[in-house]
């Protein structure tokens, strides 16, 4: 049965709340679990709000297999993973507290509803596309249409980039950037995606604008991720290596110092590919510098629009510009929400 249970846990993942108990008041021994397919932006999210909560969640990730796959949100889940089926996604015992992302997720979520016999309290990150009848509680990003009585609507998407997260990196910074000159800047680079496409225009973009950081004198700290090109990457390599007194790169070895780099930055430049990035730029309250690539539509653009418009970023123009604004955090919102809805859910059942 552990091999089986194995399957889904997720390796790898601390699932210690980044902050200790969270000022949620929910019982101690209240029990969670994280259900996504595995996405990285998904996951965070989840993670996040699981912190926020104070709660130690068993993730799991979900490989429901074609047809199944191909029918979610709508259709049923995989025979294979189903209730009933030890140690699977949806095994007993049952959670308190059910947090899910993504499209392949919201039949395993209703499906663990109702297995509890309506006892777990389900929530769900991002649109379900099924309306807001998939879960307990449902949040979205400003940007997006879903509304509904039991829908959470915030600027930012939830992280684990917390106050105390980033206050911790400054107090003990990472010795690979503590040593780089004044002023530094964090650029952070993500890669191409159906939102805003990345063209080889667009890679040569990026190399220049880290080109001009480096020779303004900056200290400049740089971390990639997998979407990025191998072009741009190989770019950013060469860039860094011509000053690297000045300038550091993470490409995935050693410990991940993302979080030292926002904390540590008195500027951030970030692609406008991923809402995620930017928003946990949002949480430091530096100056967020957006290098939008290609023609950028849909939601991505709402967002950055809704950023500039609340004064914590602007789009690059060349150079670095001055302006603060207090920082944008909404994961302790989100998580105030669900605590509060989950107490009356539990009222309700008593």
């Amino acid at each position: 049965m552990a091999a089986a249970r194995d399957e889904y846990l997720i390796a790898r993942v601390d699932l210690t709340p980044v902050d200790g108990p969270a000022p949620t008041d929910l019982p101690a021994e209240t029990s969670c679990r994280i259900l996504t397919d595995g996405k990285a932006g998904d996951l965070v999210q989840c993670l996040g709000v699981a912190g926020a909560l104070g709660l130690r969640p068993d993730a799991r990730v979900l490989r429901p297999r074609p047809p199944w796959s191909w029918l979610a949100p709508r259709g049923p889940v995989d025979p294979r993973e189903g209730a009933g089926r030890p140690e699977g996604p949806l095994a007993a015992p049952y959670p308190d507290i059910a947090i899910a992302s993504g499209r392949r997720a919201v039949p395993y979520l209703r499906a663990l509803k109702r297995a509890s016999g309506e006892r777990t309290f389900t929530v769900f990150l991002k649109d379900p596309r099924i309306g807001s009848r998939a879960a307990d509680i449902v949040w979205v990003p400003q940007h997006d249409r879903l509304r509904g009585p039991n829908v959470v609507v915030t600027l930012t998407s939830p992280h684990r980039v917390t106050a105390r997260a980033l206050a911790s990196a400054r107090e003990t910074p990472d010795v690979r950037l503590s040593t780089l000159p004044f002023p530094r800047v964090a650029m952070i680079v993500g890669g191409p995606s159906a939102h805003a496409p990345m063209t080889e225009a667009d890679v040569a973009r990026l190399a220049g604008v880290a080109r001009s950081l480096v020779a303004e004198g900056h200290g400049l700290m740089v971390t990639t991720s997998r979407r990025t090109p191998p072009t741009l990457k190989t770019v950013l390599r060469a860039v860094v290596d011509g000053a690297a007194d000045r300038c550091f790169l993470w490409e995935g070895e050693g410990e991940n110092p993302y979080v030292g780099m926002l904390a540590l930055a008195q500027a951030i430049v970030v692609t406008g590919d991923s809402v995620n990035m930017m928003g946990e730029a949002a949480a430091t309250g530096a100056p967020i510098h957006i290098v939008e690539a290609g023609d950028p539509h849909g939601k991505v653009a709402r967002f950055v629009d809704a950023l500039v418009g609340r004064g914590a970023a602007c789009r690059w123009a060349g150079r670095l510009q001055s302006f603060s604004y207090e920082p944008i955090d909404a994961t302790p919102v989100i998580a105030g929400e669900i605590a509060r809805r989950y107490r009356a859910h539990r009222l309700g059942q008593t």
